[in-house]
């Protein structure tokens, strides 16, 4: 570590340093520095409550929080891949990544393990890629115009944005949607901290809308090609034509799990699960706000329930399927709870997430053309989680002067 440490300074002494050749590019060189080494610079004075927590912590907390559901997108995109191709409802898609798996394993797509995961990282790590590489540019640009130091706020977008996205979207709408989410629904606003949307649900909202054939249907959640008369569809979709028989072939431990076609890191709740108790367990992610999705879910849904449909079956699917079925429980775990666009206060944290639950469920019943509805629900809470907590700060002053007076009339 001594030598990198040297090597880091003879760098800045003799290239970014003040008045060197690449001064410009400080902020390149900062970002390698405060990866690997914790900055020097340390706050003085002793006006504000300082703990040990920086960006730099929070952010690698919640990539460990994301890594079950990093390894359930590698298992389980591989696995519906060769699930399909095995059973001869669909044939593998040509081009370099079926060349390489073939020249692994020759023409046998037999679902296993190894095949599974190798087959899921061809397919995954390509546009895990393509995000960091154009969307760490566009950070890097960012800093340099404005001359401050690159912050570590694009890492955890950079493995979530991925994880929403079908493994059939092409590179290209992959580098066009994550420079859209960086540049206007953050940068624009000022940078990591600033914005007040989730810059990875923007991104992808992006692409929804702007490219739906490629994001949304029955055969891009499946990395092959499907034959005719079969399907890639989610169970989400087959439920908002069909309502509670569409699970007539699946339990609800089966999608609980997620070895169900989906988004490819979207579709494990017991992932999306593990990653909401460390967040937590660590103050990150708030629970209250998980909470309140699922009760605000819930109480719709049960709503729902009892006024009944006759054209729409969705209106009769139990509200513990929604916990299990598309975006849900990794919304509610990873998105909701971002501490840059949720609401800060505890009972805005009620609030803001029981909103999300009532929105989510409105969007998926009552609209069935478009049964996801948990990237809209965020993205449309975060913009009135700041209106939240200026009513719950402006109750709680009117609460305290109320006291206040009463104290000054007895004394």
């Amino acid at each position: 570590m001594k030598f990198l440490r040297d090597n880091l300074d003879k760098q800045y002494e003799t290239l970014f340093g003040p008045g060197k050749p690449l001064e410009t590019l400080y902020p390149i060189y900062e970002a390698n520095d405060t990866l690997l080494f914790t900055p020097g610079e340390v706050t003085k004075g002793n006006t504000h409550v300082r703990d040990s927590l920086d960006l730099k912590r929070l952010m690698i907390t919640v990539v460990i929080a994301l890594l079950p559901c990093l390894l359930m997108a590698f298992y389980n995109t591989g696995y519906q891949a060769n699930l399909a191709i095995d059973a001869g409802h669909a044939a593998p898609i040509a081009g370099w990544r079926t060349d390489i798996y073939m020249l692994l394993f020759g023409n046998n797509f037999a679902p296993n393990l190894i095949h599974n995961v190798v087959h899921g990282l061809l397919w995954f790590l390509p546009i895990m890629i393509t995000t960091f590489v154009i969307g760490g540019h566009v950070e890097v640009l960012f800093a340099i115009l404005r001359k401050h130091e690159i912050n570590e706020g694009f890492l955890v977008t950079g493995f979530l944005f991925p994880l929403t996205l079908p493994p059939t979207i092409p590179l290209w709408e992959v580098a066009l949607g994550i420079t859209f989410g960086v540049v206007i629904a953050k940068e624009v606003f000022g940078g990591t901290g600033m914005n007040f949307l989730n810059v990875a649900l923007t991104a992808r909202a992006f692409l929804f809308f702007a490219y739906p054939a490629e994001i949304s249907g029955d055969k891009v959640w499946i990395a092959a090609e499907m034959l005719d008369g079969h399907s890639g569809a989610t169970w989400l979709s087959a439920a908002a034509v069909q309502g509670s028989a569409a699970f007539a072939d699946i339990s609800w431990g089966q999608a609980f799990v997620g070895l169900i076609p989906g988004s490819m890191g979207e579709t494990s709740a017991l992932a999306a699960l593990l990653g909401a108790l460390l967040l937590s367990l660590t103050g990150i992610g708030s629970w209250r706000i998980m909470v309140g999705v699922a009760l605000g879910t819930a109480a719709t849904v049960l709503l729902f329930n009892q006024v009944g449909s006759e054209t729409n079956p969705f209106f009769n699917v139990p509200f513990y399927w929604h916990y299990v079925l598309g975006g849900w429980a990794f919304g509610a775990a990873f998105m909701a709870t971002d501490p840059v666009t949720a609401a800060f206060t505890d009972k805005g944290r009620w609030v803001y997430g029981f909103g999300i639950g009532v929105m989510v469920a409105l969007v998926r019943v009552v609209n069935p053309a478009y049964p996801e509805g948990m990237m809209l629900a965020i993205l449309f809470m975060n913009m009135f989680a700041p209106f939240i907590d200026h009513f719950v700060v402006q109750a709680n002053i009117k609460r305290r002067q109320a006291g206040y007076g009463r104290l000054s009339a007895q004394s």
